[in-house]
């Protein structure tokens, strides 16, 4: 399988438009159709709907693939770069919301210390993206976090090394004086009618939620296109929905009340992403970050 057919069948599954897809590769638009037309003949399948375009079974089946695959491939060939030239003095963490906290930033100052020539710094990022930016070599870490079963992996980050920094307890975040809010800790089945607040940039968003218990449950609320919890609590205070947060970042906020999450059993999960072989300085923020204290 060529992988230039595929990375333009997945632009044009993204797009879901040919030329849209040709003017960001850079092709004409018969060369669009003209990868397409070959990747389709090579698996002997359509792959892509035209009126409108959008994946056959098959096609969104190879879209499952596909991601992981081109990852991968960009994660090899910056591995094979850093072979070849002298590495960066530079130790750039991208990280998503909720994922960069106080032992990620003690560990980038003993990493600073350890190399007091290597520029470091911290690049706030949507999730979803941080796995690429690692793999592509744009960063030199990542920190992801998100909520999870605990043996169950973080979706999006297929591709790169993933090595588990810490896992906090939930807590549902429930305006004061809420019925629920004198009890000792939670079922989530109880509130899965409630209204939930829809904050996809926060640490617990409202899809990981969706995606452990089952779809259908948590209506949304109102949608909160931010990070700051602070934020995300006033909202809660306000009764404009529910929200759930890490149990050690979800207390002191006027006006809620924050339950423990007792069933089912979910953690707020931090995941440090590498791809090859790190550098001095990152190595030594890689070990000072997963060693744990004494």
């Amino acid at each position: 399988m060529d992988t230039h057919l595929l990375r333009t069948f997945v632009t044009v599954a993204r797009l879901g438009s040919f030329s849209a897809a040709a003017a960001e590769l850079g092709y004409t638009q018969s060369a669009v159709s003209q990868h397409i037309a070959a990747l389709e003949a090579d698996l002997k399948t359509p792959l892509l709907g035209r009126r409108p375009v959008a994946p056959t079974e098959a096609g969104a089946r190879l879209l499952d693939h596909a991601g992981p695959i081109l990852l991968r491939l960009a994660a090899a060939r910056t591995d094979l770069a850093r072979l070849v030239r002298t590495p960066p003095e530079r130790l750039l963490v991208a990280a998503s919301p909720g994922a960069f906290g106080t032992a990620a930033a003690r560990a980038l100052a003993v990493a600073a210390a350890a190399n007091p020539r290597a520029r470091t710094g911290v690049r706030l990022l949507a999730r979803e993206a941080v796995a690429g930016q690692v793999a592509a070599g744009e960063v030199d870490a990542g920190l992801v976090s998100g909520v999870a079963a605990p043996t169950d992996p973080l979706p999006g980050v297929g591709g790169v090394e993933a090595r588990r920094v810490s896992e906090d307890p939930l807590a549902v975040l429930l305006p004061a004086g809420h019925p629920l809010a004198t009890r000792p800790g939670l079922d989530l089945t109880t509130l899965a009618d409630a209204r939930w607040i829809d904050a996809p940039a926060c640490p617990a968003p409202l899809a990981d939620l969706r995606a452990a218990a089952g779809p259908g449950a948590f209506p949304p609320g109102p949608v909160f296109e931010g990070a700051d919890p602070a934020v995300l609590a006033a909202l809660v205070a306000a009764g404009h929905g529910l929200t759930l947060l890490p149990l050690p970042a979800a207390t002191g906020f006027p006006g809620t009340t924050a339950v423990p999450l007792t069933s089912p059993r979910l953690v707020h999960r931090v995941e440090l992403l590498l791809c090859g072989t790190p550098t001095p300085t990152t190595g030594t923020f890689t070990q000072t970050l997963t060693t744990p204290p004494p």
